[in-house]
């Protein structure tokens, strides 16, 4: 049986060890992104601009295979607490059969969509070539995205993010070694130019699927292969979707957001589209430790919500949103210093550093409501509560982000646009923190009311 692995032993250690693995992991993923970005901006500006569109696309999808990966990851996770082997391997199989299914469906309607979608972003006629290129390879290759995705979800569920880890950073060394082999066709290939950059992402991720598997089966063994009926498969696909279709909606939410947020941007040239998608790619790294702090809080806090240590949750988000505070300072310091530096080695345009510095000087600010942002809402989701995180990512991108930015660009120009980012960040930030704070009060005055109903969906089954 899968054993408890997270609920003893000081919490700000677990919490450490949990996450120093899943930086490396962070860093390998997002170094998929930062990398094309960088090979593709030497193509010219024009070949960055096209590949920036297809950016909220990119992302969308990945915000999918994340909704499935966090359904699987925090039903898992709290079944692991309670010790339910029997429901840990077949909410564990039965998520990356769903998620198999889920793939081959959007991956038909991408194919099918591609020119009126992009048009609808704000691409422009000359950039659709280029763009089309690019997304026929990526979305061929989905399969390869979204279930190792769901697999090292289910992985992390275990306690253990050293595997996902390795497995991400050995995608990236063969994403890095495959990008200018593709793109500018070294070593006897043919020079795809920005469709080498979508086929090295497909093979890198290939690897992925082949590894995530491996390990699930013969590593971890909690896949099963016992025949089951169709409604035990569909009771198990249910109690997943609970928890993956508001975690993917509210996913998706951003990179949609992100699309149109491009699209207003779109209105001061291809430069500042450039800009914008540089300025998006470094700001991912910059928030590598938190985006791993956070995706440590799932399998920590599923874990120990589902054994009822609701101390050790209160514990932990305490501990991580200081360090959300203090690392959100630091980085804003940093990149309004050299954040126009940095820009510049993927684009040496004046007009484009230009821009991405104006971002810098803005956004930044807001890094450490961010990241409470992205703790709180992975807390939410490890708990079997995933409206809250759906609300407060509306709440964010919809409520105040998106209008904002249309006023803002309208009377301020572009800052007006990065500073409503920024203000909404703020605002949610602070938001979040009461609203996590209050969830957890609750289950210190009243833990008997607490557990999620569905956490047992298959302990009855025979």
């Amino acid at each position: 049986m899968m054993k408890q692995t997270l609920t003893e032993g000081k919490v700000s250690t677990q919490l450490i060890k949990l996450t120093i693995p899943l930086i490396w992991g962070v860093f390998s993923v997002i170094a998929f992104s930062v990398i094309d970005t960088y090979y593709v901006g030497r193509l010219g500006t024009e070949s960055l601009a096209a590949m920036s569109f297809t950016f909220p696309v990119v992302m969308t999808f990945g915000s999918l295979a994340m909704g499935l990966g966090v359904g699987a990851s925090s039903v898992i996770a709290r079944a692991i607490g309670e010790g339910d082997s029997r429901s840990i391997r077949r909410f564990a199989t039965d998520s990356l059969t769903l998620s198999l299914l889920v793939v081959i469906v959007f991956a038909f309607l991408g194919l099918l969509t591609i020119n009126p979608l992009f048009t609808l972003l704000g691409a422009k006629k000359e950039l659709l070539p280029l763009i089309h290129s690019y997304m026929e390879l990526w979305y061929w290759g989905m399969i390869c995205l979204v279930v190792p995705m769901v697999g090292n979800n289910i992985i992390r569920a275990s306690g253990n993010t050293l595997l996902p880890s390795i497995i991400m950073i050995v995608a990236a060394l063969v994403n890095i070694i495959l990008d200018p082999i593709f793109i500018f066709g070294w070593l006897g290939f043919p020079r795809l130019e920005i469709a080498g950059a979508a086929m090295a992402t497909v093979i890198s991720r290939f690897v992925t699927l082949v590894a995530s598997l491996w390990f699930l089966h013969f590593r971890l063994k909690m896949l099963s292969w016992e025949k089951e009926s169709l409604g035990v498969i569909v009771k198990s696909w249910l109690s997943i979707l609970k928890i993956s279709i508001p975690v993917a909606a509210s996913n998706v939410i951003n990179p949609i957001s992100f699309g149109i947020l491009t699209g207003l941007v779109s209105v001061y040239g291809s430069e500042a589209v450039a800009a914008f998608g540089i300025a998006s790619r470094i700001e991912a790294f910059s928030f590598i430790i938190v985006m791993a702090l956070s995706a440590t809080m799932g399998p920590f806090a599923g874990q120990n919500w589902g054994a009822k240590q609701y101390h050790r949750v209160r514990q932990a988000l305490k501990q991580s949103f200081g360090f959300c505070l203090f690392w959100g300072v630091f980085s804003a310091i940093v990149l309004a210093v050299m954040g126009g530096e940095i820009s510049s080695w993927f684009d040496s345009d004046t007009e484009v550093i230009k821009i991405a510095s104006i971002y810098f000087q803005v956004v930044p600010i807001s890094y450490g409501a961010y990241g409470i942002v992205l703790i709180a809402n992975s807390t939410f989701n490890a708990l079997g509560k995933p409206l809250p995180s759906t609300i407060i990512t509306v709440l964010r991108m919809l409520a105040l982000n998106i209008p904002l930015a249309y006023l803002g660009g309208r009377f301020l120009g572009i800052i007006g646009i990065f500073g409503a980012g920024c203000l909404a960040n703020l605002l949610i930030g602070i938001g979040a923190y009461y609203w996590t704070k209050k969830t957890c009060h609750q289950a210190k005055l009243h833990p008997e009311a607490i557990p999620v109903k569905e956490d047992k969906p298959l302990a009855n089954v025979k």
